[in-house]
């Protein structure tokens, strides 16, 4: 803990004035000896006001760690991935979930990567014969333990004016965790969430497939593909998925 600069009395022999700083303070003989001192208490009154001001402006100089808040992640955590509500609107379960590569282990930081595939059951009438909907979905879940991630998250997430002078399209979802915002991009949608030291982000891609009779010389592809479900169909469920991990990443490690 950095301590308040004694401001009264001389250095003792312990403590040499040339130690000082790296310079040598020690007064020239003769007249000026008084010169050098009123030097020696200025150049203390100045380190007392730095101190002071560095105390005051930035707390104590000793950075807090981030609340974990509970979660911790590791090689088992992608078991949190599981979307039972986005899971019964699209259909069922195509494969996953699987540990992408860019798991990231360290002191400051772990982070994970987790890939899920869904697709609607080839006996639906949802859509017509031969097409089905398939949602690729991503969870990416960061761990920040020396730095809080407050000021980055709201930089990276929160709506702003990009370039070109597009707007991000950036809503806030409220009631979930510190700050949580919903994005949508094209046939995209992205959940991100923030609580405590932990940044959470759920994406949902939704394209529409055709597995029409196997491919012969001369077969053209369909004049026209179904509509895409407009990713706002999915928010409810990515709401509420985004809840389930977040208690289950607490726990799946």
């Amino acid at each position: 803990m950095i301590s308040e600069p004694e401001l009264i009395g001389e250095f003792g022999p312990e403590h040499r004035p040339e130690a000082v700083g790296g310079f040598d303070h020690r007064p020239p003989t003769g007249h000026r000896r008084g010169h050098g001192l009123l030097w020696a208490v200025a150049g203390a009154l100045t380190a007392s006001a730095v101190w002071a001001t560095t105390v005051f402006g930035y707390g104590n100089g000793i950075a807090e760690r981030p609340d974990a808040r509970g979660y911790q992640l590791g090689g088992r955590s992608c078991s949190a991935l599981q979307l039972k509500a986005l899971t019964a609107s699209v259909g069922q379960r195509e494969e996953g979930p699987a540990l992408a590569p860019g798991r990231i282990e360290h002191p400051a930081l772990d982070r994970i990567r987790c890939l899920l595939a869904l697709t609607s059951p080839e006996d639906s009438d949802t859509y017509d014969k031969g097409w089905s909907l398939y949602v690729q979905a991503e969870l990416t879940a960061e761990l920040h333990k020396g730095t809080d991630p407050r000021s980055e998250f709201e930089a990276r997430e929160a709506p702003s004016v990009l370039a070109g002078g597009e707007e991000k399209p950036a809503e806030l979802v409220p009631n979930l965790g510190d700050r949580a915002y919903l994005l949508v991009d094209d046939d995209a949608s992205r959940l991100s969430v923030l609580d405590g030291a932990a940044v959470i982000t759920l994406t949902s891609t939704a394209t529409m497939n055709y597995s029409g009779p196997e491919e012969v010389e001369g077969a053209e592809e369909p004049e026209e593909w179904p509509a895409t479900p407009a990713p706002e169909a999915f928010h409810a469920d990515l709401i509420s998925d985004m809840r389930d991990v977040m208690k289950a990443l607490k726990t799946a490690a």
